[in-house]
């Protein structure tokens, strides 16, 4: 089976970039700059399982996050205490937690809007 390795990543995202977490936080579904897609191309593309995603619950209305596993095949890891009624605010939520996994900075506290 074919694997990625994380740690071969080209793009590393920059912490101090919040310019960047901004525009997400303002557009998280819309056109995104050519430096927002690379850093969204790079969440998604971490390596072998464990990213956080979201699970839908009821279409347009619900989710719950949840964690992939680090095996394909092996059940997801979900947050019962994480349900989201506004699409928005769930991936905002992703998009800090997978920026938090590759930066090692937290922007889940600063207000970005």
């Amino acid at each position: 089976m074919l694997t990625t390795d994380a740690s071969q990543a080209r793009y590393l995202i920059d912490p101090t970039r919040l310019d960047l977490a901004r525009e997400f936080r303002r557009v998280p579904r819309g056109h995104y700059s050519l430096e927002l897609q690379q850093v969204l191309y790079r969440m998604r593309w971490s390596g072998v399982g464990q990213r956080h995603v979201l699970l839908m619950l009821e279409p347009g209305r619900r989710w719950m996050l949840a964690q992939l596993p680090a095996r394909r095949g092996e059940p997801l890891k979900t947050f019962p205490e994480q349900v989201f009624t506004s699409i928005a605010d769930a991936e905002w939520t992703v998009f800090c937690l997978r920026w938090e996994l590759l930066t090692g900075e937290s922007i889940s506290n600063l207000n970005l809007d």
